[in-house]
């Protein structure tokens, strides 16, 4: 098991855990029945936060959070020396969260998306993991909550579901903001999972192993929406690459500090 805490990445404190101690953290906390926010990120996660002072203080008050990308994983071991052999790549922590939560008696809540998909992907994880106890589901508003009766309404949803733990698949940088909002008030452990429900749901393939491997995922999934994810990954990605090769050379230190808490809630569900 690894986990050598928390360094930072562009202002971003990233975890340099391996899956082991990620699935540990969550577990723990689930049986528990404690609060934990947890989310993946990529390059594209990092940027929101790295580009934003206001979301930065959001994911740095999250107690987990892993290195989905490769080349965060890189920037980790290159700038930090933290000898992480793999990513913790946000689809296969939930599968392996899942197969721990099957073996622990704990069950799982999924929020977003929408109904058909969701149905697929009760579908998917059952077959997988036959006994893992699915205590509810939840579609994605596609909006912001309007008032403190809807959001209540999703907090009475999910704990009276008797869940431990809670995957949420809104998107970036939605599902890190919900995460954040509601890491309180609904006291388990929040997984921000992004596209993993859209892949284990059979509705978005998955780059190649190699491709991953080698952090060309971007490129599979850019060939595939080039229009959506055009800035993404070729305004993001470069940027990216500038801003850790400064902080690798010392050139620049960014600072996890001077951020700006949001003033009011930004409810998404």
């Amino acid at each position: 098991m690894i986990d050598h805490g928390k360094h930072n990445i562009l202002g971003i404190l990233v975890d340099a855990v391996d899956y082991e101690a990620a699935v540990g953290k969550i577990i723990a906390a689930g049986s528990a029945r404690q609060p934990l926010s947890v989310t993946a990120l990529a390059v594209h996660g990092v940027m929101t936060g790295a580009l934003d002072n206001t979301h930065r203080h959001r994911l740095n008050k999250f107690d987990l959070i892993v290195p989905d990308g490769q080349p965060v994983r890189w920037a980790l071991n290159g700038i930090h020396k933290a000898k992480l052999p793999d990513r913790v790549y946000g689809p296969t922590l939930m599968l392996k969260t899942c197969a721990a939560a099957e073996k622990e008696g704990l069950s799982i809540f999924l929020l977003g998306s929408d109904s058909a998909m969701l149905e697929k992907l009760k579908e998917s994880l059952l077959k997988k993991f036959p006994k893992l106890k699915i205590a509810g589901m939840r579609p994605s508003l596609f909006r912001q909550m309007k008032s403190d009766e809807e959001k209540q309404a999703l907090i009475d949803d999910v704990k009276s579901s008797g869940a431990h733990i809670t995957f949420v698949g809104l998107g970036c940088p939605r599902q890190e903001i919900f995460a954040y909002e509601f890491r309180d008030a609904l006291g388990m452990p929040l997984l921000a999972v992004g596209a993993a429900f859209a892949f284990h749901a059979g509705c978005l393939e998955q780059a190649p192993a190699w491709m991953q491997d080698r952090g060309l995922e971007w490129l599979f999934r850019f060939t595939r929406e080039p229009k959506r994810l055009f800035t993404r990954y070729m305004v993001l990605n470069p940027l990216y690459v500038s801003m850790v090769a400064l902080q690798f050379l010392r050139l620049r230190c960014p600072d996890t500090t001077s951020t700006t808490p949001p003033t009011t809630e930004c409810l998404y569900g």
